[in-house]
């Protein structure tokens, strides 16, 4: 399934399918509790788990949630974690790399970075979640062939748009948050300006703000920060970096200047809220 990579203060998992050929691979929590060290993990891949039954607990991104029956959970690629008391857990889990084959649908609700990491399914939407869950679990199973690869991301475009909360997968497409987004994600270290990224996408700032609004509910200045304060908390707590050293990760000028960012975001210094959640 997964493999260890560099350890630092977390366990570094890498998708490693059982074959060459699958984008997708399911696993019970049988299987979880089997290979599961109870240490805190980061991966490289999408985890879609479905309780079926008993109760436990999760931990994402220094968030606790519980577990019990019909309980959705979806842990995305980088996102720190770790299951604790899965004795009684049963059900599945579904792991995908973000360049799985879905539809257009699904695959912007897999890269929608508010999706909410646990939630409930309704009485309505249970049976088609688990039989979404059931196809796709016994064509992963199947004998690999040159249609796996296809029939999988279909399959697996069904579960994420049956799964998916309600408030993600009724709302509709916003082009310039979904470009803006993932702008964020692959300069939010170098570029700290929201006009960064209207220069960049073609769009001003104004223009923006109003499409993050209308997808989020924030600003494209708080949508922003929100993303730097993440990060940063991931890099204090679990690389256990200096304030100093974050704060340079991350593209600050200077140690004080990342300092009374992360004050006025949080309400500690970032050497405070280290040492508060170190634990």
């Amino acid at each position: 399934m997964v493999k260890n990579g560099h350890v630092t203060a977390i366990r570094q998992l890498a998708y490693q399918p059982p074959d060459t050929v699958s984008p997708v691979e399911t696993m019970s929590f049988s299987r979880l509790r089997h290979l599961d060290t109870g240490s805190t993990q980061r991966g490289d891949f999408h985890v879609l788990a479905v309780v079926r039954r008993g109760q436990g607990r999760v931990s994402i991104d220094f968030s606790e949630h519980s577990l019990a029956a019909r309980t959705v959970v979806w842990i995305r690629p980088g996102v720190v974690h770790r299951w604790d008391r899965l004795g009684t857990v049963s059900g599945e889990l579904v792991l995908f790399v973000p360049t799985a084959p879905l539809t257009a649908a699904s695959r912007d609700l897999a890269a929608a970075s508010g999706t909410s990491a646990c939630w409930l399914a309704g009485d309505p939407e249970w049976p088609l979640i688990t039989a979404a869950l059931g196809h796709l679990r016994v064509e992963a199973g199947a004998k690999p062939d040159g249609r796996t690869g296809e029939l999988l991301g279909l399959l697996l475009s069904a579960l994420v748009l049956r799964a998916a909360p309600p408030s993600g997968a009724d709302k509709p497409r916003n082009d310039i948050f979904r470009r803006f987004r993932d702008a964020v994600e692959e300069e939010f270290r170098a570029h700290h300006d929201v006009g960064h990224y209207g220069s960049r996408l073609g769009y001003s700032s104004r223009t923006l703000s109003r499409s993050v609004h209308a997808a989020t509910g924030r600003g494209a200045k708080d949508y922003l920060s929100e993303r730097l304060v993440l990060e940063a908390k991931r890099l204090l707590v679990h690389d256990r970096l200096s304030p100093a050293r974050c704060g340079h990760r991350l593209g600050f000028p200077d140690a004080s200047n990342f300092s009374a960012f992360f004050l006025r975001e949080v309400g500690l210094r970032p050497g405070a809220w280290q040492t508060a959640n170190r634990g």
